[in-house]
């Protein structure tokens, strides 16, 4: 053997066998790791579903508001053309002078 391999290979079988061993995280460290995301998930999908719910309601509202509007739109229409009706009754009628 080389004497360089004698003196160097048990410092390599410590540097080796340090950063194998200290690259692992036990089984309690990932539970907590992956509770804590848990919970933020959890508090995403609640805060998600009440965000649901309320753009629901509003698309509801807006539906009725829309319903509404027309309904609306169709009874000015309705009323302009009997407006204008009444207007050209009162263009064809004769003029009565006033009296003094």
């Amino acid at each position: 053997m080389s004497p360089y391999l004698t003196r160097f290979a048990p410092i390599a079988i410590v540097l080796v066998g340090s950063v194998g061993l200290g690259g692992c995280a036990t089984k309690g460290y990932v539970n907590d790791q992956i509770a804590t995301v848990n919970q933020r998930i959890d508090g995403l999908d609640s805060r998600l579903q009440q965000t649901d719910a309320t753009a629901k309601q509003a698309l509801a509202e807006a539906q009725a508001a829309s319903g509404t509007a027309q309904q609306n739109a169709q009874r000015i229409d309705q009323l302009n053309g009997r407006v204008d009706s009444v207007e050209q009754q009162l263009r064809a009628a004769p003029r009565k002078k006033a009296r003094n």
